[in-house]
């Protein structure tokens, strides 16, 4: 079972930067780099995807900016024509916070793994999302390294055998979905790599998104990890294990919708038989609602070990100030308050406050 989403016309996200000439094609997005990941990776499917999307923005490339980290999903800045910079480990949001702030007119998106971003990068990314700066964050989930060939990571189920626990992890895995409502993050979504239409719409509703957007994409390492998201993509059971979450909708699953989500006692949600309850019992889910506490309850039925049931879709969509748009306003207001410009350099220097030494 998919989700269909509205697909965006009006890029807020983007408001600012410079407007592209004329129509745009994936080509143009498309650099002249061979793309080297293993045979299977799900990471291809989210660069067509993301080639294919980008003219949609109807930006110029030079205004385009893509910043990685380190992992096997870092390597996306050199597969696009944009301009992109390959960083270091689980600093990109780092490095975007800056560019993002001092550049309006760039559109900044940050592609990063789930022990890029959430091991080393943990800080990086829970106060990128707390500031709520104008960024883009893809955080490809294949639950294990796949670069340094096949380490357990952050978001790995518990008991994973791995080569760094050849005993089973004996760490509770994140769920970055929780992570990022936890931190407050104003857009939070989730979505597949095999779903190109699902992940084509949750980008573009991303891009819409004026502040920090994080998009968890489930991708399937087929070397290390392979099969950790099949109950999801198999079609004898994505009907049952995929909760696709759509705005103003009741929450329904399973073959001919024979599952639902309701309240639960203990002030959470659960899934429960459709039969087995009234229709005023099951929960209609608002990813606009400023108050975070439902989509965080729905992000918690997500199964931390095996995948058997995961809520798909855009868990939050609220508007907020931005730290950038803040930022930059305070600097123009500074700059007004100074006068004359010829002082205004050696004000900003020497500052109010200044000693006579005798």
């Amino acid at each position: 079972m998919s989700v269909d989403l509205p697909m965006p016309t009006n890029f807020a996200g983007t408001k600012g930067v410079p407007a592209a000439e004329g129509k745009q094609t994936a080509k143009e997005f498309s650099s002249d780099q061979e793309v080297r990941w293993c045979p299977g990776c799900g990471d291809y499917a989210v660069l067509k995807a993301v080639q294919s999307f980008l003219p949609d923005l109807g930006l110029r490339r030079e205004n385009i900016v893509f910043v990685s980290g380190i992992g096997c999903s870092s390597r996306f800045p050199y597969y696009l024509d944009t301009y992109g910079m390959h960083s270091i480990h689980g600093r990109a949001p780092a490095i975007a916070t800056g560019l993002a702030t001092a550049r309006e007119d760039l559109s900044v998106w940050v592609v990063t793994g789930d022990g890029d971003a959430l091991s080393i990068g943990g800080n990086h990314l829970i106060h990128a999302m707390r500031r709520n700066i104008n960024l883009k964050i893809l955080l490809f989930n294949n639950r294990i390294y796949g670069l340094t060939k096949g380490q357990y990571s952050p978001t790995s189920e518990a008991g994973k055998i791995t080569k760094s626990t050849p005993m089973g992890s004996v760490d509770h895995p994140f769920n970055p979905v929780s992570l990022a409502l936890g931190a407050e993050a104003s857009f939070v979504a989730r979505t597949i790599d095999s779903d190109r239409k699902h992940l084509t719409s949750v980008l573009a509703a991303a891009a819409a998104h004026r502040g920090t957007a994080l998009v968890e994409i489930y991708q399937n390492c087929p070397i290390f990890n392979d099969g950790a998201f099949e109950s999801l993509k198999d079609s004898d059971t994505k009907a049952d294990a995929i909760i696709p979450l759509q705005q103003g909708e009741k929450i329904t699953f399973g073959v001919d919708g024979s599952k639902c989500v309701i309240h639960s006692k203990t002030g959470g949600v659960e899934v429960a038989n459709t039969s087995a309850v009234s229709e005023d019992q099951i929960v209609v889910f608002d990813a606009h609602n400023p108050d975070p506490t439902l989509a965080f309850a729905v992000s918690r039925l997500t199964d931390a070990g095996v995948l058997h049931q995961s809520p798909i879709g855009i868990f939050r969509d609220v508007p907020r100030p931005t730290y950038d748009d803040q930022a930059r306003a305070q600097v123009a207001d500074a700059a007004k308050d100074l006068g004359d410009p010829a002082t205004k350099l050696a004000a900003l220097v020497t500052g109010a406050d200044t000693w006579t030494i005798v």
